[in-house]
């Protein structure tokens, strides 16, 4: 229990508070909405619970170290963070390797063999990537296809996990489906976090984008 107090406690201070959305907050919504994807009756008599771990683990650390700008931002201002990832789900890599900096700095799973966890880091990665805006059409089409054909199996592991990619996107942007109030706050969130990055456009001169 101190190693996982430790390991949340990790999570919420890599964070920015500063960041009107990008927050712990919003890492906290998007894990409770994983959480209640999970327990759905069709999908929790399927998943398994190394499924639901990887699934939680993921939805809290999925921005994990957000800098409250987005990836063409980063491209285009030559951020070291986009040279590292060569341009590639730059912020999704961040957030993935952040994650896994605090898994091993946490010692929370040290008591599992090498490889166990370094399934497990891999595993946290293919999900928290399939939440990059950018490459959402290939997972939908993925998706799609399997339920075209009627061949989504959650006997298989490989399914199990698409569905959980599914998941951790739909809990990410389900800020919607709240209640109006809570609704209304997180547009306000988001949308005062993007006049923050067009701002910061304005101060380098590199002109407007979509907030995409």
């Amino acid at each position: 229990m101190v190693k996982l107090r430790r390991f949340l406690v990790m999570i919420q201070e890599d964070y920015h508070s500063q960041n009107p959305y990008h927050n712990a907050v919003h890492a906290a919504d998007v894990t409770q909405a994983m959480h209640c994807y999970l327990r759905e009756p069709k999908l929790a008599s399927s998943v398994t619970p190394w499924d639901v771990l990887l699934g939680l683990i993921a939805a809290a650390t999925h921005d994990l170290d957000h800098p409250g700008v987005n990836q063409p931002f980063l491209i285009k201002t030559n951020h070291y963070l986009a040279t590292l990832y060569k341009n590639t789900s730059v912020l999704e890599n961040h957030h993935w390797r952040s994650a896994v900096g605090l898994l091993r700095e946490s010692g929370l799973f040290s008591h599992m063999p090498l490889e166990s966890r370094k399934q497990m880091e891999t595993q946290i990665g293919a999900l928290i990537l399939a939440t990059d805006i950018s490459r959402q059409n290939e997972y939908l089409s993925l998706f799609r296809s399997h339920l075209d054909r009627g061949d989504l199996c959650l006997e298989d592991a490989r399914h199990r996990h698409l569905v959980l990619q599914m998941a951790l996107k739909c809990a990410d942007i389900c800020n919607p489906c709240r209640t109006w109030e809570l609704s209304k706050q997180w547009s306000e969130k988001v949308t005062e976090e993007f006049f923050h990055q067009g701002r910061y456009r304005k101060e380098v001169s590199i002109g407007c984008e979509s907030i995409l």
